[in-house]
């Protein structure tokens, strides 16, 4: 007996996640390229009324966040949503929206290696997208072999370093208007000069046949959301997932209006809009347009230098790496859940002597890797191909974890149990975030991304083919 008691440990994820590792892990799947890169084509469709779509897809993510910090708090397990969809949606629905999560971080991951790429030719552009790929792709993938500790210490740091660098860049920016010192274009005016604060309108036809406006950017704003579940992926290894899940899935709300409406305000007011261009990130580019000018900062004369930009670049490198490091620990941990239910084989369960599930990592990194292809192939329009898709997958991601909480809620008012961290304006806000992502496929199937839209009925197929095949087996 004893010996079974021992095994059924080894094969158990440790909770070696701590409170400060939860934090920032929650704020290291929202701050990355959906805000550093990402913005250059949002700002090009909409201009600065694409801070209002940020605030608006920020606040749909957060009533998703609260629905999911409701399941997890009362059942912290591994695989998160997939195991709630499968104990109240149905096993299909438990096989879903696992692997949809899986392949939605595997394109997230692509995402992010070819965004380090772009980051990287800013430094040296003779260096190809896949070289850059392929180096950082090995580097992250070695470091997530490493106990769980280890991934929770390199993200807190990966982290700490946006945080402040993004604060910094507020303030910074915010002084820089203030004394005026920030050059001739630098003046809050940016934001509603040159056309007003809807220069692009709201959803309009182009002359070449595409939408322009903050409609048509709002897809390209959903990306940046992706990977606000994480809180749910650390609830298994969490330590008091009861005190520290609800506190970070809280703070969400306040992390959208600081980081993204804050640094985008901010961005749209150091520089006119139309000189963000979709090749580099628009937060580096503005600085770099600095070079040369002069401001006074405690009565000394400073002169801006490129050092300021290649520092920023840097820091925007390391949130692409700091979201491709979460990509990995979360495709492994869904996985590892996925084979714990049986949905996938149990040789993905295999843990190593840091109680890491080794299979699951290495699996996943294989289909990650074939970013590597993709942007040796087609390096122009790997990031934006490879952005619809994410999209794609996070809105059925998001409509399964808002439906699987109402049935979570109905079973629980049923047993008449009152959850420890109840969501807000249940059940309306969940039909709000159906609606808004309803409205999300719309624009897709309108806009440029129909193929991604068409892609979703067929990918479900794929799943029901898969989900059948294995229970025949079974």
């Amino acid at each position: 007996m004893k010996k079974n008691h021992e095994d059924v440990e080894e094969n158990q994820l440790k909770r070696g996640l701590t409170n400060r590792h939860i934090q920032l892990i929650a704020l290291g799947g929202s701050i990355g390229t959906g805000l550093f890169l990402g913005i250059g084509p949002a700002a090009v469709l909409a201009g600065p009324s694409v801070i209002l779509g940020y605030a608006v897809a920020g606040i749909i993510a957060f009533f998703i966040m609260r629905q999911l910090g409701e399941m997890v708090v009362e059942e912290p397990v591994s695989g998160s949503f997939s195991h709630f969809a499968y104990k109240y949606c149905g096993s299909f629905a438990g096989f879903a929206s696992g692997w949809n999560y899986w392949i939605l971080y595997i394109l997230v991951s692509m995402a992010e290696l070819t965004a380090i790429g772009v980051y990287v030719q800013f430094w040296w552009p003779e260096i190809p997208l896949w070289a850059s790929s392929l180096f950082f792709f090995l580097i992250v993938n070695a470091l997530n072999f490493a106990s769980v500790k280890v991934y929770g210490e390199t993200e807190f740091w990966f982290s700490i370093i946006k945080v402040v660098a993004i604060i910094a860049m507020i303030l910074f920016g915010t002084y820089l208007l203030i004394s005026g010192t920030g050059g001739e274009h630098a003046t809050i005016h940016n934001l509603y000069n040159d056309g007003g604060f809807f220069p692009k309108g709201f959803f309009e036809k182009t002359t070449t046949g595409n939408f322009q406006g903050l409609l048509a950017a709002m897809a390209l704003i959903m990306f940046s959301f992706g990977g606000l579940e994480l809180i749910g992926i650390t609830a298994a290894e969490a330590e008091n997932p009861e005190k520290n899940i609800p506190k970070a899935t809280n703070q969400v709300i306040y992390r959208i209006l600081i980081f993204y409406v804050g640094a985008l305000v901010i961005l749209f007011a150091l520089s006119p809009w139309q000189l963000i261009t979709t090749d580099s990130s628009p937060f580096v580019m503005v600085f770099q347009n600095l070079n040369g000018m002069e401001f006074e900062l405690f009565g000394k004369k400073i002169f801006f230098t490129s050092l300021i930009a290649n520092v920023l670049n840097l820091i925007v490198l390391t949130a692409a790496l700091s979201v491709y490091n979460s990509s990995v620990y979360s495709n492994s941990r869904m996985l590892y859940g996925l084979a714990d239910q049986g949905n996938a084989p149990k040789f993905l369960m295999k843990l190593n002597k840091q109680s890491v599930p080794i299979n699951a990592i290495l699996i996943s990194s294989c289909f990650a890797a074939i970013c590597i292809l993709i942007n040796k192939i087609i390096p122009k329009e790997a990031f934006s191909i490879l952005m619809s898709l994410v999209v794609s997958c996070l809105v059925i991601n998001w409509v399964m974890i808002s439906y699987t909480h109402l049935k979570f809620r109905r079973a629980k008012d049923k047993e008449n149990t009152k959850t420890k961290f109840p969501s807000i304006f249940y059940p309306l806000s969940n039909y709000i975030c159906f609606l808004f992502l309803l409205g999300i496929l719309c624009i897709m199937w309108i806009t440029n991304m129909k193929l991604s839209v068409e892609l979703i009925p067929i990918w479900l197929g794929i799943l029901f083919v898969c989900y059948k095949v294995l229970k025949t087996k079974k």
